[in-house]
């Protein structure tokens, strides 16, 4: 086992080091100043100059490269020269100092991932924190609902196999599957929201958390993530519906199931306790894509219902060309990708005891 997972950990690293190499290089040749972009209208020459030197954006691209893996880098090495942009000022993040090579202190740091080019100086990090728990609990919230209703949905269209009941279960996850998350958006938005909001008392748009008439405190308006909940999660919905109707079908072809049948075991006891966990093995690992999916892919789901998560945010910093938040947030959804999947295969292990960790 400890073997396993430090080769995971180790695929791990290099992906992420493919990744934040991938994403550095992508978004530093395109067009456009970076200390421009953080001055704005408000630039000349010498704020340029000022801006450019403290951030290192007048050094070669190889030398930004350095700094960039520097500043993510858990164990880095810093400057004791004021002047340089490696020189550990105070606010930037926490340090502990472990030995000096000349110049030089390395220390042991929490990844740095910059400040924001638009909200005067905020940290990355700061916008993430505000943001993606907003994200995480939204995905959470779909893939529950995902799961849920597609094992239930999963395991009658299997039982009723070729009915009316089965047919109208897979007719409704393909149009699941077919539909576009942002016009099922508008859709859900336009109906639940507007049409029947006398009904539903849901609002168009809304977030986790909103300020009270008042506009004094903040507090949690659940029902504002019913609309954007859903919308998420009929695609992996409909996926998880073929996915155990499929596998159960084939489970119950299997010679263990026959077996239990012959003992006179009940159908809802050879469900419960044979079928039903073999099958999901397939239904597990399909889940686990669409959740990291799910922190990536909220971005129009949330922009649409107004919801303050990590996908509303890449947008507005693509619209406002503030890279270090789309680098940083870019970064994390790839962190999550990698973290998803080595849990998954202990859990895929764990299900299914003929598969080996090694």
């Amino acid at each position: 086992m400890i073997h396993y997972i430090l080769n995971k950990l180790f695929y791990a690293l290099l992906t992420l080091f493919g990744v934040v190499t991938v994403i550095f290089f992508l978004f530093n040749v395109l067009p456009g100043d970076p200390a421009q972009m953080m001055l704005g209208q408000n630039e000349d020459s010498e704020q340029l100059a000022i801006i450019k030197h403290k951030y290192g954006f007048d050094k070669p691209l190889n030398v930004q490269y350095g700094y960039y893996l520097n500043d993510l880098s858990l164990v880095s090495f810093h400057s004791t020269n004021p002047k340089d942009y490696t020189f550990l000022r105070n606010g930037k993040y926490n340090a502990l100092p472990l030995f000096q090579i000349g110049k030089t202190d390395v220390v042991i740091k929490t990844p740095y991932l910059r400040e924001s080019f638009t909200k005067q100086g905020k940290k990355v990090s700061s916008v993430l924190a505000e943001t993606l728990p907003n994200t995480f609990v939204l995905a959470v919230s779909a893939i529950l609902i995902a799961i849920i209703l597609g094992v239930f949905l999963g395991i009658i269209s299997a039982l009723y196999k070729d009915t009316f009941i089965d047919k109208s279960i897979q007719f409704l996850s393909t149009i699941g599957m077919s539909v576009p998350s942002f016009f099922s958006a508008i859709l859900f938005a336009w109906v639940f929201g507007y049409l029947l909001q006398e009904y539903t008392n849901l609002e168009m748009t809304g977030s986790l958390y909103e300020l009270d008439d008042f506009g004094e405190a903040m507090h949690i308006k659940w029902k504002n993530l019913i609309l954007p909940a859903l919308v998420l999660g009929i695609r992996p919905l409909a996926v998880v519906i073929q996915l155990m109707r499929n596998s159960l079908l084939e489970v119950f072809n299997q010679d263990y199931i026959r077996t239990a049948r012959a003992k006179g075991l009940t159908e809802f006891q050879i469900i419960k306790k044979h079928a039903v966990k073999n099958a999901l093995n397939p239904v597990v690992t399909a889940i686990s894509g669409w959740f990291a999916s799910m922190l990536a892919g909220a971005v129009f789901v949330e922009y649409v219902f107004g919801w303050n998560g990590l996908g509303k945010e890449i947008v507005n910093a693509l619209n406002t060309l503030d890279l270090p938040i789309i680098m940083g947030s870019v970064l994390i959804i790839a962190l999550l990708f990698i973290i998803i999947n080595i849990f998954v295969d202990i859990v895929y292990a764990w299900l299914d005891p003929k598969v080996k960790l090694q």
